[in-house]
């Protein structure tokens, strides 16, 4: 019988433990994954990691496009993505049109790069200006977006985050979202 190589057995017990990174009498799942992907520090909460929601509606409030990212990046990065992500929109009547005729936004997304990009789309811009309208309310329109946030935090699952994992955090919102809007137009249609 041949013998094991010296330290094969070392080797073997090493790769049984993978996973867990056992410091201090406390199991991690891995070195610097605590608050998991798409997480930041949040700059209003004392810099603990937490996830930013972005949700891109339509008039009446319905949500057309989502996004997660870390708590501690500008809204304005995520303007340009869930822009590009809005579905295509179906009319009874005429054409399909592929986009929407006017874009409102907060004043967090006001910047002469973004105002240049949505004209060069043919998209109408309606964005508060910092400065000229008054932040202590919230306007006759943006209101229904924070509305259609108010919606998707109904679900309990959403109000605090409990998965590691960005891409199974952005599912549940997905399902939230689908959820809301088959409620939304189920109350419609009857």
């Amino acid at each position: 019988m041949a013998q094991a190589a010296p330290g094969g057995a070392r080797r073997a017990r090493r790769q049984g433990r993978v996973g867990l990174v056992v410091r201090d009498r406390r199991c991690r799942v891995g070195a610097g994954e605590k608050g998991g992907s798409l997480t930041g520090p949040n700059p209003v909460d004392r810099g603990k990691k937490g996830s930013k929601l972005h949700v891109l509606s339509e008039a009446q409030g319905l949500p057309l496009a989502l996004a997660v990212s870390g708590a501690n990046l500008h809204d304005s990065q995520a303007f340009k993505p869930l822009i590009l992500g809005i579905p295509a929109v179906r009319s009874r009547r005429g054409p399909r049109r592929r986009r929407p005729v006017k874009i409102r936004a907060d004043k967090a997304y006001y910047s002469a790069e973004h105002l240049r990009w949505l004209r060069a789309r043919n998209l109408v811009p309606r964005i508060a200006r910092p400065g000229i309208e008054s932040g202590e309310r919230l306007g006759r329109h943006r209101w229904k977006i924070e509305r259609s946030i108010s919606w998707l935090f109904g679900y309990r699952r959403l109000t605090v985050r409990y998965e590691r994992k960005g891409s199974h955090f952005l599912a549940f919102l997905g399902l939230a979202a689908t959820l809301t809007c088959y409620k939304r137009l189920a109350k419609i249609t009857t």
